[in-house]
């Protein structure tokens, strides 16, 4: 079994609480009540007070993220972090709570994460186009229509002429993930769902139609991240933080060296490193899948497949991945990779129902990993998680 993270304190870090707000749709919560609906969940899944509570981690909402929203919770904590690299702030947050407490610079840090953005969008209080503003080097890339999706759907094309990599395999990664958000009671879509359904549905962005896209919900996650002394006091089985590993790549596709590479090859080996476990130890896998190109490349760069396997790979279904249904068909509410570390958590605490990861011997999985990606693959982080 790998070593627990410890670095310059030589504390050891652990997952002590892990809950979701109320996910799909909200039309009638705000983000600010998702928020608070996700900490006091972790909190009291913990069993700890909210008094241990000294550190605190949010982005998204507001100009002052982590002030706005730790003022509402009632929180004054003397350690914070606003990181925000998109969907993979939350596995990069998690790595700098792991760092701080292992330090000894906070005993107990909470991540919360809340978004209406589906009812938003609905309500026409923000737009459902993501260009990301013509200011900065941005601005280079706006006039030709390069919108979020028109840049994962370029790179998955470079993908399928390298390495041959077909649109049914790419529609599979969509079909296993809603089989998956079947067994998941909290899941927004739940019916079923082929490859030609996939390959048939209304076209996007060349190659991606619809459902080769993550849905649009409502949502919000927490994680508390407490030192080893606090274990003892908390009500579920801790998950230990083994391993961490964090990279930026681009801002601008002129910037991007390699279109089949994303920044998960050098997050997850550094994450790998630290932990002393290798991916073929890894029993299950919470990627980031705002569409089915990234599940494929990214189980790619973390290595448990060759460069260029990943559709084979996924075809095999060698590894569960997105056991909860993933962006694709769970729960999808912006910034998802929050909701990766708490299904990463649950699965290793036995408390995953029916979608339940188990070994062959019906035992437990020991060893997970959540690798989230932000913008378009601009940028990685990724945690190693073990069953104490």
């Amino acid at each position: 079994m790998a070593a627990s993270l410890t670095r310059s304190g030589g504390r050891k870090v652990a997952v002590v609480g892990a809950a979701l707000a109320d996910c799909g749709r909200a039309d009638d919560a705000t983000p600010y009540t998702l928020h608070a609906q996700a900490a006091r969940r972790a909190l009291a899944d913990s069993g700890l007070d909210r008094s241990v509570v000294d550190g605190f981690a949010s982005a998204g909402t507001g100009v002052l993220a982590p002030v706005e929203v730790a003022e509402y919770l009632g929180l004054r904590p003397t350690w914070v972090d606003s990181t925000s690299v998109g969907g993979s702030t939350w596995e990069v947050m998690a790595a700098h709570a792991a760092d701080a407490i292992a330090a000894g610079h906070a005993d107990a840090v909470l991540l919360v994460y809340g978004s209406t953005a589906r009812a938003d969008i609905r309500a026409g209080r923000r737009t459902g186009n993501l260009s990301f503003g013509a200011r900065g080097p941005l601005q280079f890339e706006v006039p030709y229509g390069h919108t979020l999706i028109a840049k994962y759907a370029m790179a998955a094309r470079r993908h399928m002429l390298e390495h041959g990599t077909t649109l049914e395999q790419l529609a599979e990664v969509a079909v296993q993930a809603r089989e998956n958000a079947a067994r998941n009671p909290e899941a927004m879509y739940r019916d079923p769902l082929t490859v030609d359904d996939v390959l048939s549905a209304p076209m996007i962005a060349d190659p991606f139609t619809k459902l080769h896209c993550c849905i649009r919900s409502d949502g919000g996650a927490a994680v508390l991240l407490a030192a080893e002394e606090y274990v003892q006091d908390s009500r579920p089985a801790p998950v230990r933080i083994l391993g961490t590993g964090e990279h930026v790549s681009h801002a601008t596709m002129s910037e991007w060296p390699d279109f089949t590479v994303s920044p998960a090859a050098v997050s997850g080996r550094l994450a790998f490193e630290r932990a002393g476990v290798r991916p073929a130890d890894i029993e299950l896998a919470e990627i980031y899948d705002a569409f089915t190109y990234m599940t494929l490349v990214t189980l790619e760069d973390l290595g448990f497949c060759k460069k260029g396997e990943g559709g084979a790979y996924v075809q095999a279904r060698e590894l569960p991945v997105n056991t909860d249904g993933g962006g694709l068909s769970a729960q999808h509410p912006g910034m998802r990779g929050l909701f990766l570390l708490v299904e990463a958590v649950r699965q290793l605490r036995g408390e995953a129902g029916a979608r339940q990861v188990l070994r062959k011997d019906g035992t437990l999985p020991e060893l997970a990993v959540a690798s989230g990606t932000g913008g378009w693959f601009c940028s990685s982080g990724t945690v190693v998680l073990g069953r104490a």
